[in-house]
C-alpha cells in the first residue's frame, strides 16, 4: 500500500507538472466512507497546447457555401425528424488545425466551451496515458492504464454532464446527457433519426461513426425485408399449388410409397405420406422466388456497401476526419508498447529519434508460433465439437425414428413432428449453447494473445484483436449451417452400400421434400438465440448490475451521493466496448447474406431487432455506463474489408445453396427434360427422384429386424437404375443431367450477379461530387486566411498597424466567391 500511495503522488505530481489541476475528495466525504475521488481540471493553457500537439481542427469561419437541396419529400419525413437544435447542435464551420500562436485567428467566442466535451475529454486521456509515474527502478513506467493494472487506482473515467433523467441545476450546463436520453435512448423514439452531431460531440467521433453506421445498415435493411416477405408471401399464397407436396401428401401416390429405413435394424419401412406437412412447408422457402430473392441480395449488399462509403465520406468532411488518419491515428502509440521500447532508432519520415521496441527473430518467431497455434487450437476446438453435434444427429436421429415411425401416441403431431425436424432442432439448440460457451472462453484467449503480440498503435491492436475473433467466430456461428447446406445428405450412399461416420454411425438423409428446411431451421435457432440472448446480455447484465452497487446509495441525498460517485457505481464502456458491438452486426450480417437463399425472413428479424439495437445501444451506453473516453475514428476500419469479403462469398455460398441445397435444379431439369404431361409438367416428378431397392439386397448390417408391412421394394432418395437394371444401382443420366445443370447454374448466377456488382459499384462513385467540391473549397479558403494573416503579421513587423485577425476574417471578397471550376 505504500508503494502504491507513492506511486499516485508522484503520478498526481507529474499530472500538476503538465499544467492539470488536481481536486481530492477525502474519503469521509464519500458514500461509503472508502474511496478517495481525484477530480481533474483542464485549463485553456493546457487545452490549447495539447489541442495544437494533436492537430485538432477547429472553427476558422462559418461555412458560406449552399448547403444541401431541400429533400421534396421532406413534408413526409417530418415525422422521423428530431428538432434541429438537437440535429445540429452547432453552426457549420470551416476548420483549421489550431495554433496556440494565432487564438485571434479562431472563432472563440468562450474558452470554456471553444473545445466540445469529447476533445476535452480526449486532450485530457492523452495526458494520462503518458504521465510517468514511476519511483527507483520504476523510472521508465508511465500511464493511467498500467496504473488501473496494479491496483494504485480503482477507475478512470470522465464524468458525465448531468443525469440523465433531469436536467442539472447549473445554468453554464449544456444538460447533454440529458438530452440525450430524451431524444434518442428512449424505446418510444425507435422511429426517430439519431441525433448523429449530438453523439458526436457528446462521446467522440469513433463512438459516432458507429451509430451512424448502425443506422444506415438498418436503413438499408428496410428494403431487404420488404422484398424478402414478398418472396415469403409468393411461397405462402402458391404452397397449396406445388404438385411436389400435393403428391406426397396424396394417399394415393405418397400412400402407396414405402421408404427404406431411415436407420439400421431398428427403423422399419415407412410410407412417403407421412412427411407431408414438412413437404408443403418446405414449399414456403424452396421455390421460383428463391433464386430471385439470392440474386436480389447479391445486388443489395454491392449498393448497401456502395452508398455507406458515400455515407462516411460525407461525415468525414462534416466531423473533420478528412486528413485524420496520417495525421493522427499512425502517430499515437499504446502506452504499453511505448513502455516496453528499448531501443533508438532514426525515423526516416520525421528525421528524429524515436525509441522502438527491439524484437529479436527467435522472439518474433515464437510469439507468432503460440499465436496462431493457439487460432489453429481453438478453431479445430470449434470443428470437434461441430462433429460432436454431428454424431449426436447421426445416433439421435436413428432414435427418434425408431421410436416415431410406429408410436400411434404421438399420431396427432407426427404430421409435423418428423424425426429429421426433432433432430434438427434439438441439435441446433445444443449447437447454439457449445457456440455461447466457445465465444466465452475464446474472447479471453484471444485478448491475452493480442496483448503479448504488443501492437504498436491503438488502430493495429484493434485490427489484429478483430481478424482473431471474426475468424474464430465465422467458423464458430456458421460451421453448423455450411454442415447442413453442403455436407449433409449429399454422401449418403444407398440401402446395402450407406457411408458411415467413423465406421459406426450411418450419415443423414435429406427429407424427400429436401434438405433447404432444415437449413432454415437451423439458421432462424442460431439468429434468433444469437439476437435474443445478446439484447438480454446487453440490457439486463448491466442494469441488474448497477442496481446491485448502488442499492444503498440510491435513497441518500444528493449533496452526499456526488456526481462522481453516481458514475463510478456505473459499468465501464472500456475501449473495445464498441469492438464487440460491430462483431455482433457483423455476424448477423454473415446470417442474412451467407445463407439468405434458404430463409427470406432473415432480413426481416435482421430489421427488427436492429431497431432494438439502436435503442439499446443507446440507453445503455447513456444511463447504464460511465461516459468513456473520446477516440477519433473515419471509418467502421477493418470492419470495411471483413463486409466486402463476406459479400463476395454471399454469391458464392447462395448459388451453391440453390443449386445443392434446394430441390430447383432437379425440377427445373424434370420439367424441361424428363416429363412427358403436357397439362401438369411437374406430375411424377416425386416418382422419378426416387430410387428403387429391392429388400432381399440388404446386408446384414442393414436389415430391418421386423418388415410388418411385407416390403419387397423399397424407394430411397437417388437417381440410380432399379434392381433389375443390367446397370443395377450406379447413376442414371438423369443424375449427370441434373449434376450438369446445377455446375451451369452456379457459373451462370455467379458471373450475373458479380458482372451486375461490379458494374454498381464502378457507377457509384466513393465520394459525392458536392463532398469533394466542399473540401477543395475549405481547403482553398483556409489556405487563403492564413496566408493573409501571415502576410498580415509581416507588414506588422515591418512597421504598418494593421488588425491582422480583421484582415484574415474578412478574406471573403471576389476571391472567396470565385467560381469553383476556376478553384479547381
Amino acid at each position: 500500500m505504500e508503494r502504491k500511495a507513492e506511486r499516485r503522488r508522484e503520478f498526481e505530481m507529474n499530472l500538476q507538472k503538465a499544467g492539470l489541476e488536481i481536486e481530492i475528495e477525502d474519503k469521509k466525504d464519500s458514500e461509503n466512507g472508502k474511496n478517495y475521488f481525484v477530480k481533474i481540471h483542464a485549463p485553456w493553457d493546457v487545452l490549447s497546447t495539447y489541442a495544437e500537439v494533436l492537430n485538432i481542427k477547429v472553427p476558422i469561419k462559418e461555412n458560406d457555401l449552399d448547403q444541401r437541396k431541400e429533400n421534396p419529400l421532406n413534408w413526409f419525413l417530418l415525422l422521423f425528424k428530431l428538432p434541429h437544435n438537437v440535429m445540429n447542435p452547432e453552426p457549420d464551420y470551416f476548420t483549421a488545425p489550431f495554433s496556440k500562436q494565432r487564438q485571434e485567428l479562431y472563432l472563440i467566442h468562450d474558452k470554456n466551451t471553444f473545445f466540445s466535451p469529447a476533445t476535452r475529454n480526449r486532450i485530457v486521456y492523452y495526458i494520462l496515458s503518458r504521465c510517468p509515474y514511476g519511483i527507483g527502478e520504476e523510472k521508465r513506467k508511465f500511464g493511467i492504464k498500467r496504473l488501473l493494472n496494479n491496483g494504485t487506482y480503482t477507475s478512470a473515467f470522465p464524468l458525465h454532464d448531468c443525469q440523465y433523467w433531469k436536467k442539472s441545476q447549473d445554468e453554464k450546463c449544456e444538460n447533454e446527457r440529458y438530452t440525450l436520453y430524451k431524444q434518442w435512448a428512449r424505446f418510444g423514439k425507435f422511429y426517430k433519426e439519431q441525433p448523429l452531431d449530438l453523439i458526436r460531440k457528446y462521446y467522440g467521433e469513433k463512438v459516432g461513426i458507429y451509430f451512424a453506421w448502425l443506422g444506415f445498415y438498418t436503413e438499408m435493411l428496410f428494403f431487404a425485408a420488404i422484398v424478402g416477405f414478398i418472396c415469403f408471401l409468393y411461397g405462402l399464397v402458391t404452397m397449396d399449388d406445388s404438385i411436389n407436396s400435393q403428391e406426397i401428401c396424396d394417399k394415393n401416390i405418397g400412400g402407396q410409397i414405402f421408404m427404406c429405413p431411415l436407420c439400421d435394424q431398428r427403423c422399419e419401412f415407412w410410407r412417403l405420406n407421412s412427411t407431408c406437412e414438412p413437404s408443403r412447408y418446405s414449399h414456403l422457402f424452396d421455390n421460383v422466388a428463391t433464386v430471385f430473392f439470392a440474386i436480389f441480395m447479391g445486388i443489395w449488399v454491392t449498393l448497401f456497401l456502395e452508398f455507406w462509403k458515400r455515407r462516411q465520406a460525407r461525415l468525414k468532411y462534416e466531423w473533420d476526419l478528412v486528413d485524420f488518419e496520417e495525421e493522427q491515428q499512425q502517430l499515437q502509440l499504446r502506452p504499453e508498447y511505448e513502455a516496453k521500447c528499448t531501443q533508438k532508432k532514426k525515423n526516416p519520415v520525421t528525421q528524429e529519434i524515436e525509441m522502438v521496441l527491439k524484437r529479436s527473430p527467435a522472439n518474433l518467431l515464437g510469439k507468432l508460433f503460440l499465436c496462431w497455434m493457439s487460432i489453429v487450437f481453438w478453431i479445430s476446438l470449434i470443428i470437434a465439437s461441430m462433429i460432436a453435434v454431428i454424431v449426436y444427429r447421426l445416433a439421435v436421429y436413428a432414435a427418434f425414428a425408431s421410436v416415431m415411425e410406429n408410436n400411434h401416441s404421438l399420431e396427432p403431431i407426427s404430421g409435423l413432428l418428423t424425426p429429421q425436424l426433432a433432430t434438427s432442432v434439438t441439435a441446433s439448440c445444443l449447437n447454439f449453447i457449445m457456440i455461447m460457451i466457445l465465444n466465452f472462453l475464446y474472447e479471453r484467449v484471444a485478448v491475452w494473445i493480442t496483448d503479448m503480440e504488443i501492437p504498436r498503435t491503438h488502430l493495429e491492436y484493434e485490427n489484429r484483436l478483430t481478424m482473431k475473433m471474426f475468424l474464430f467466430q465465422f467458423v464458430n456461428y456458421y460451421s453448423s449451417c455450411f454442415y447442413v447446406a453442403f455436407f449433409k445428405g449429399k454422401f449418403v450412399g444407398y440401402p446395402s452400400n450407406y457411408t458411415y461416420m467413423f465406421n459406426s454411425w450411418r450419415n443423414e438423409e435429406c427429407d424427400p421434400a429436401g434438405c433447404l428446411i432444415e437449413l432454415t431451421t437451423q439458421l432462424t435457432i442460431v439468429m434468433a438465440g444469437k439476437q435474443i440472448w445478446g439484447n438480454v446480455q446487453e440490457a439486463f447484465v448491466p442494469y441488474i448490475w448497477n442496481w446491485w452497487r448502488s442499492r444503498k446509495a440510491r435513497n441518500s441525498p444528493e449533496n452526499l451521493y456526488s456526481r462522481w460517485e453516481q458514475d463510478f457505481d456505473l459499468q465501464s464502456f472500456g475501449q473495445m466496448g464498441l469492438f464487440y458491438e460491430y462483431l455482433e452486426m457483423v455476424i448477423q450480417f454473415g446470417f442474412i447474406t451467407l445463407f439468405v437463399a434458404s430463409f427470406p425472413l432473415a432480413p426481416l428479424l435482421a430489421l427488427l431487432n436492429n431497431i432494438l439495437e439502436i435503442r439499446v445501444d443507446s440507453w445503455k451506453l447513456t444511463t447504464q455506463f460511465r461516459r468513456g473516453f473520446a477516440a477519433k475514428a473515419h471509418s467502421i476500419g477493418v470492419w470495411q474489408e471483413i463486409l466486402n469479403a463476406m459479400a463476395v462469398l454471399s454469391v458464392v455460398t447462395n448459388a451453391f445453396i440453390v443449386a445443392f441445397t434446394s430441390d430447383m435444379i432437379p425440377r427445373l431439369v424434370y420439367y424441361y427434360a424428363y416429363s412427358d404431361n403436357e397439362v401438369y409438367p411437374m406430375s411424377g416428378y416425386i416418382n422419378s427422384s426416387l430410387s428403387m431397392f429391392q429388400v432381399s439386397d440388404f446386408n446384414n448390417r442393414s436389415m430391418p429386424l421386423e418388415n410388418e408391412m411385407n416390403v419387397t421394394l423399397c424407394r430411397y432418395r437417388d437417381y440410380r437404375y432399379p434392381p433389375d437394371h443390367e446397370k443395377k444401382y450406379l447413376h442414371t443420366m438423369q443424375f449427370w443431367h441434373i449434376l450438369a445443370a446445377k455446375m451451369a447454374f452456379i457459373i451462370i448466377m455467379e458471373h450475373v450477379v458479380f458482372v451486375v456488382k461490379f458494374f454498381v459499384a464502378w457507377l457509384i462513385p466513393d465520394i459525392p461530387s458536392d463532398v469533394k467540391a466542399r473540401i477543395k473549397r475549405e481547403k482553398y479558403l483556409t489556405q487563403k486566411i492564413l496566408h493573409e494573416y501571415e502576410l498580415c503579421k509581416l507588414r506588422q513587423k515591418l512597421g504598418e498597424k494593421n488588425q491582422c485577425a480583421e484582415v484574415a476574417k474578412e478574406v471573403i471578397a471576389t476571391e472567396g466567391k470565385v467560381q469553383l471550376s476556376a478553384i479547381m
